[in-house]
C-alpha cells in the first residue's frame, strides 16, 4: 500500500455500519482497507467503499485471505458485521492483531456455547439446553416447562426465534425446525418481563473494553417487541430507575468479561424481570442503528470510538448525558412473502413536531421474503422532552404512516405500524385461501 501510515482493516458485509458511517468515523483515524465478500450486498456497496479506501475481495480460503491482508501491513482490524466476527477473529489471530480471540468469537456467535460460559460464571440468564434431535427437544421442554423459547444456536436478527406454548405446537415445530439448523437449536426457559408498557421489557447495555478494562457506555431503552421477538426500535436514555440501570450495567460488564472479551464495543441485551435483570444475549460488535442515535443524542461517533479502540487508543471519556429522549422506530415487514407496493404518509410523519426524519429502507416494488425474523422497512427518528412525550410523538407519527403490500395470493393489504401491538400476533397479510 502506498504511503507510510499503516491501515486499519475493516471486514465488511451485510449488517455492518453503512459505508458512509465507516468513512466518516474511521477515515480520520487511519487509511482504510475493506475486506469484502462476493455477495449481492457487497456488489452494491463496493464502489462506495472504494472511494473511502482500498478493497480486497475475500476468497473464503483463510490462508489466502490472510496473506492478501498481510501484504497491506494493517495496524489493526475490526468488523461491525455479526456474520464476520469469526472471520475477523481468525484473520486477527493469523496476523497477530488485537481482536476477539477465536474462542471468544465462537462464544459470541453461538448461543449454546455462550450460555454455557455464562452459566459457568454464575450469571443470571434463562436455563437452556442445546438439542439436535426430537428426543432431546422434548426432554428439554419437560425440564424447562411451557411456555419456552426456541432459537437456532447460530443466527441473528431474531431469525426463527419463537415461543412454544403447548405440546402439539412443540411437535409441529420439532418436525419443521430440527432439520434446518446444522448447529442445533437452543431450547430455553421463557423469561417473563416485569410490567414495562408503554416501553419494552428489555434493554441493551453498550460497553467498551480497552486495556484499562470494560466500562458501560449507555443503557438503551427499547420499544415493545412485536410477537414473537421482533424489534421495533430504541431510545436514549432508557426509562429505568438508577438502581435498575446500575444492575443492568454490572451484569453486562460481568457477561462480557465471562466471554473473554479484551477489546472492542459490545452490545448486551438484558431482560428486565421481576427478579432482576437477566442476560438475553451478548453481541460482540456495535449494536444496529446505535451510531445514528449516539451522533444525534450526544455528538459522539461510536464507529469512530470502535476504530480508536482497535488502534489501541484510550477513549476520550464517558458518553455525554442528554437532557432529551432521543428515539428511533422501525416499521416491520410482514411475515408472509410479499412486495411493497406503496408507502403512504411519510411527508406527514416528518412534519410531526419532534420527528427529525424518516428514511425508507425498501422502495415500492421491493420484494420482501417473509419470515418471523426482524426485517425493517424504514427508520423514523426524533427527540422529545421526556419519555411520555416520546410515546406521544411516535404515536402521532405512526398514525400518519402506512405500507401497502401485494401478497403472493394476489391480495393487497395495507398495514399501519403501531408502537404497542394491540394483541400478541405477528404482522401478517391476509390468510391464503384453502
Amino acid at each position: 500500500m502506498s504511503g507510510s501510515a499503516a491501515p486499519l482493516a475493516v471486514v465488511y458485509d451485510h449488517g455492518s455500519a453503512s459505508a458512509g458511517e465507516l468513512a466518516v468515523g474511521l477515515s480520520p483515524l487511519a487509511p482504510l482497507v475493506f475486506l469484502v465478500r462476493p455477495s449481492p450486498h457487497s456488489a452494491r456497496t463496493e464502489g462506495v467503499l472504494a472511494q473511502c479506501g482500498r478493497t480486497l475481495r475475500m476468497t473464503g480460503d483463510p490462508q489466502s485471505d490472510a496473506r492478501a491482508l498481510a501484504a497491506e501491513r494493517p495496524r489493526a482490524i475490526l468488523t461491525f458485521a455479526e456474520s464476520e466476527l469469526r472471520t475477523t477473529a481468525d484473520l486477527a489471530a493469523r496476523l497477530g492483531l488485537p481482536f476477539h480471540s477465536r474462542t471468544t468469537a465462537a462464544a459470541l456467535t453461538d448461543k449454546a456455547e455462550q450460555r454455557a460460559l455464562l452459566r459457568r460464571a454464575g450469571l443470571g440468564q434463562a436455563r437452556s439446553h442445546q438439542v439436535f434431535d426430537e428426543a432431546a427437544w422434548f426432554a428439554a421442554l419437560d425440564d424447562l416447562g411451557l411456555p419456552a423459547v426456541v432459537k437456532p444456536a447460530r443466527g441473528q436478527g431474531s431469525a426463527a426465534v419463537r415461543t412454544v406454548t403447548d405440546r402439539a405446537e412443540a411437535a409441529q415445530l420439532a418436525a419443521a425446525l430440527l432439520p434446518s439448523a446444522p448447529h442445533g437449536w437452543v431450547v430455553e426457559e421463557y423469561l417473563a418481563g416485569r410490567p414495562s408498557l408503554p416501553h419494552g421489557d428489555y434493554v441493551s447495555v453498550e460497553t467498551a473494553t480497552t486495556a484499562a478494562g470494560t466500562v458501560p457506555l449507555a443503557v438503551t431503552g427499547k420499544h415493545p417487541l412485536v410477537h414473537p421477538f421482533r424489534e421495533t426500535g430504541q431510545f436514549w436514555p432508557a426509562a429505568l430507575s438508577e438502581g435498575e440501570r446500575s444492575a443492568a450495567c454490572e451484569l453486562a460488564v460481568a457477561a462480557v468479561t465471562a466471554l473473554g472479551v479484551t477489546t472492542g464495543i459490545c452490545h448486551t441485551e438484558i431482560k428486565l424481570t421481576p427478579a432482576g435483570p437477566r442476560v438475553i444475549e451478548v453481541n460482540g460488535r456495535l449494536g444496529g442503528h446505535l451510531n445514528e442515535l449516539s451522533r444525534r443524542a450526544c455528538g459522539v461517533d461510536l464507529v469512530g470510538w470502535a476504530g480508536r479502540i482497535a488502534l489501541g487508543q484510550e477513549l476520550p471519556g464517558p458518553l455525554p448525558t442528554t437532557a432529551e429522549v432521543h428515539f428511533q422506530y422501525n416499521s416491520l415487514a410482514p411475515v408472509e412473502p410479499c412486495t411493497l407496493r406503496a408507502l403512504h404518509g411519510a411527508k406527514e410523519a416528518r412534519a410531526v413536531p419532534g420527528v427529525h426524519g424518516h428514511r425508507p429502507y425498501v422502495r415500492p416494488g421491493g420484494r420482501l421474503p417473509g419470515g418471523i425474523g426482524t426485517t425493517h422497512l424504514d427508520l423514523l427518528w426524533g427527540a422529545a422532552a421526556d419519555h411520555d412525550a416520546m410515546v406521544r410523538t411516535v404515536h402521532a407519527a405512526l398514525s400518519c404512516l402506512s405500507h401497502e403490500f401485494g401478497f403472493d395470493n394476489g391480495s393487497v393489504h395495507t398495514i399501519h405500524p403501531r408502537l404497542t401491538p394491540p394483541h400478541p400476533a405477528p404482522l401478517r397479510g391476509p390468510a391464503r385461501p384453502g
